[in-house]
């Protein structure tokens, strides 16, 4: 170790070498004062106007919403005593107006941003009478959860359920007053499980939700190479198989009855992952390894609006229908004939066993129109002559974004 000399002075604050990390610091500091602009007072008073004016249009807008929710206020106590919100809720109004919206729009803000704010002012006012209870499956976190809150906001209230048949039975039995459960997707097809609850319930349709689905990897650790097993449910497995193929060929891959179920698992161990939407990592805790991994980048789900009963026409309608066809040459082509005759565009049809015997199957068809239409009335009556048994399950507001 080497000695100062006896005698030898430090040097001075001034003469001591620079410290490295100061001079970078003054460095950085001297820089964010150049770039830091200067306001004449010209701006500055421009600025003060333009937040002034932001203000004023801030209070407008809090008055014209208090203003809307008197007046729906006023609508409820027109329609006179009613039991529940479902009583005053109608879908086919709620459509109309969003698509008011949707025309009325020149920017600067998107289509589906303005459609959500009008959504929530909408699920707000209305649940001045009482929130919506809506049945969908969950737990928390679920793309269900999100499709109820697209449709109905968040002002309603739901009811994670654990089964697509539970969901049907509150609803049926009035513990819910509508219930969300998914249909299809753009990528893996039909949900089959709520196809066929259709063969039996006497639920009716009342809307449609599509949703836009993104997929990512979560885990308690936010570390891919800790993963070993991957949960999550049936669908978004087959909706990512490319990437699991491709980051995660050893990992076993488990299936639950939900992705949210999936994340509760995932929490509870580090060599564990799941595959959900982004907001059950905030629900349960996780990180987020990554995403979105879906193999197809427009994957959408979509999902039904089941209730108690049919609503009015909106404009832009589709009808659904359960058709029974008889065991002979050309049935199904005589079912489907006065769809094309009436000048309605068949949006989807899919087999399923009748459960009526061996071998029968229900055809489920969605076509454009509402069964109050006359074009609709006219088909469905020649249908009726050809087919063994036809079931109306619904006609809806088409989606809307």
């Amino acid at each position: 170790m080497k000695k100062s000399k006896p005698g030898a002075r430090k040097p001075s604050p001034a003469q001591a070498k620079p410290n490295p990390a100061t001079k970078r610091s003054a460095v950085r500091k001297k820089a964010a004062d150049e770039i830091v602009p200067v306001r004449s007072d010209a701006s500055r008073a421009m600025l003060s106007e333009v937040r002034a004016r932001i203000d004023g249009i801030d209070q407008t807008i809090q008055e014209l919403i208090a203003e809307r929710a008197e007046k729906a206020r006023q609508v409820g106590k027109a329609k006179g005593a009613a039991k529940a919100a479902i009583d005053y809720y109608r879908p086919e109004r709620e459509a109309q107006v969003l698509r008011r919206v949707v025309d009325r729009n020149e920017g600067p803000l998107t289509d589906e941003v303005l459609v959500r704010v009008f959504r929530e002012i909408m699920s707000a006012c209305l649940a001045q009478q009482e929130p919506l209870k809506v049945g969908y499956l969950g737990p928390e976190g679920t793309f269900s959860q999100q499709a109820v809150y697209k449709h109905f906001g968040h002002s309603a209230h739901g009811l994670p359920l654990t089964t697509i048949e539970e969901v049907f039975q509150e609803v049926e039995s009035g513990a819910a007053d509508f219930g969300v459960v998914p249909v299809e997707n753009s990528g893996q097809g039909t949900i089959q499980s709520t196809l066929d609850m259709f063969l039996t319930s006497p639920l009716k349709i009342c809307g449609e939700v599509e949703l836009r689905v993104h997929q990512y990897l979560l885990s308690r650790t936010g570390h891919i190479e800790d993963v070993e097993r991957v949960y999550a449910h049936a669908q978004s497995l087959a909706q990512c198989k490319t990437w699991l193929r491709q980051h995660l060929p050893q990992a076993e891959k488990q299936s639950l009855a939900s992705n949210a179920e999936a994340a509760r698992r995932a929490r509870n161990a580090d060599d564990s992952a799941a595959i959900a939407g982004k907001s059950a990592a905030h629900v349960y805790g996780l990180k987020v390894i990554a995403g979105p991994i879906e193999d197809r980048p427009d994957n959408t789900t979509r999902f039904l609006v089941v209730g108690r009963e049919l609503f009015p026409p909106s404009g832009n309608d589709r009808t659904s229908v359960l058709v029974y066809v008889k065991d002979k040459p050309g049935a199904l082509f005589n079912v489907l004939r006065p769809l094309a005759e009436h000048g309605l565009s068949m949006n989807r049809i899919e087999s399923r066993p009748a459960h009526q015997g061996l071998w029968r199957y229900a055809f489920f068809i969605d076509f454009g129109g509402h069964v109050e239409d006359e074009a609709v009335q006219a088909a469905l009556k020649e249908i009726a002559r050809d087919a063994s048994e036809i079931k109306i399950l619904g006609s809806y507001p088409c989606a809307i974004l």
